[in-house]
């Protein structure tokens, strides 16, 4: 069983030429692609077992990430099913040189643990047991119900 500030996953992504689109900034489709697979790998530390999309419920796009820039993916568990980890990430464009950051994404996926043979199998429950956790869970469960 793990606890909600123990499935954090945080990962970089710097934004080159070939990620962007007529704007000279992150394509959202490049944007989707690697805060999936950041949830993704957050889910499976939670669930120990492969992850597979299954939803996603939420994407906001507040600003863009211009080339040269740093897209930085926060993500976490904060909810679970039976089978089913409820993901929440968010995206910044992040200075490289100074370090500074502006939240640019917000999104909630939903990722299936599965076998070998792509059945879903049972996740384990998820631990609040820190402040931390519940502020964690908090914000999640407040920008998924906004």
């Amino acid at each position: 069983m793990q606890a909600v500030s123990e499935t954090r996953i945080t990962n970089r992504q710097r934004v080159q030429p070939n990620h962007a689109n007529n704007y000279e900034a992150v394509h959202g489709g490049n944007l989707m692609k690697w805060m999936d697979e950041v949830g993704a790998m957050a889910a499976m530390r939670f669930a120990g077992e492969t992850c597979v999309t299954a939803a996603v419920d939420e994407f906001s796009f507040e600003r863009p990430i211009p080339v040269g820039e740093t897209a930085l993916i926060d993500a976490y568990v904060f909810d679970a099913g039976r089978t089913s980890a409820r993901v929440f990430l968010r995206a910044y464009r992040e200075e490289p040189r100074s370090g500074e950051t502006k939240q640019t994404t917000a999104a909630c996926f939903t990722f299936v643990a599965v076998d070998d043979h792509g059945e879903p199998v049972p996740v384990p429950s998820l631990r609040v047991e820190n402040d931390e956790d519940e502020r964690l869970q908090a914000a999640a469960r407040d920008a998924v119900d906004t």
